[in-house]
This record gives structure tokens, sequence and C-alpha cells, in this order.
């Protein structure tokens, strides 16, 4: 994973390191070697507002992809589905 950086091509992962499908859901775009920005909200909890503003509402993870779509939650299928698509 590289540095934090605003990019148009990659995704932005809103996670905790205390949530399961955060870690599940991290682990897939490791395997699958997706480009990231993984927002942890635990060191950086004035985030979480902007994730609420994304998917309006407050589970996480939230992911957001450079065409402004997102994932609240997603399945391991739907998260490789949308990255394959």
């Amino acid at each position: 994973m590289t540095a934090p950086t605003e990019s148009f091509d990659r995704l932005t992962v809103f996670g905790a390191d205390w949530c399961r499908d955060c870690i599940r859901s991290k682990s897939l775009l490791d395997r699958l070697g997706a480009d990231y920005e993984y927002i942890d909200l635990v060191a950086r909890p004035e985030e979480a507002d902007r994730a609420q503003r994304i998917s309006g509402r407050t589970n996480i993870p939230v992911v957001v992809f450079p065409d402004g779509r997102h994932f609240v939650e997603p399945t391991d299928q739907e998260l490789e589905a949308a990255l394959r698509g």
C-alpha cells in the first residue's frame, strides 16, 4: 500500500481495525493487488463524517471507487465483481 494521496484511479476504504468486514475487504483488495488508500477511522475519527456523507450510513467498511460508486459492507463477491467490471 502506498502513502495516502489524492488519486483518481485508486479506491478509498474507510474502516477500523476492530471491524471483521473491514479486515476481510482489505485482505481481498490486497490479494487482488488493488491500489487503495485505507482511512483508519480509529486513528482519524474526523473522517467518519466523510464516510457517512458518501454512504448515507454509519456502517463500515465504505469502499469508494474512483468513479464515485461506493459499497457499504460489500461481500467479497460484490467487491471482486466491481473491481473486475
